[in-house]
């Protein structure tokens, strides 16, 4: 089992996307890329903080690989905004991917030069390692299983039926 970090706006419509997906065990959302350690959901959105909402993944690499969690992130994100997915506007919902080793950090890298090509420069999705991230609230958990109706910038048909559980 190997863990990734990936931020693309609300952390409710991305951890919904991934959990579906074939090869995903679990995932959590939280807080990642700021300058305190355990903020609540009030200081992340005042911006104070600095961090960005996040979903971790607990995935089987024989199943779903690195490459094609970074594809799914870029299938339900703009990576060309900085501040902004869908209506939600904040430093909190900036994109990036959050590793945790050099192997994984490199994979990421090809990805992206292959995937954006000539475009790359224009890319704002951050690739850093993942280094202080905190677990949300526990309302926050789950949240769109428990609220369906719930506002959700992410459509959680781009998979497939054949990616998805």
């Amino acid at each position: 089992m190997k863990t990734i970090i990936v931020a693309g706006g609300c952390f409710w419509g991305v951890e919904a996307y991934y959990k579906q997906l074939k090869g995903v065990i679990k995932t959590t959302v939280g807080y990642i890329d700021g300058n305190k350690m355990n903020p609540t959901y009030e200081e992340v959105c005042s911006g104070i903080t600095n961090h960005t909402e996040a979903c971790e993944i607990t995935y089987n690499s024989n199943v779903i690989s690195l490459r094609e969690i970074c594809d799914h992130l870029f299938r339900i994100s703009n990576p060309f905004s900085k501040f902004r997915q869908g209506n939600d506007v904040g430093k909190q919902y900036r994109t990036g991917i959050y590793y945790n080793n050099t192997e994984d950090k490199n994979i990421i890298d090809n990805f992206m030069k292959e995937y954006f090509l000539d475009d790359i420069g224009k890319v704002r999705t951050e690739v850093k390692e993942s280094k202080d991230y905190s677990l949300a609230e526990n309302y926050h958990q789950d949240y769109l299983d428990k609220n369906p109706y719930g506002y959700c910038h992410v459509d959680l048909g781009l998979a497939s039926n054949e990616e998805k559980k």
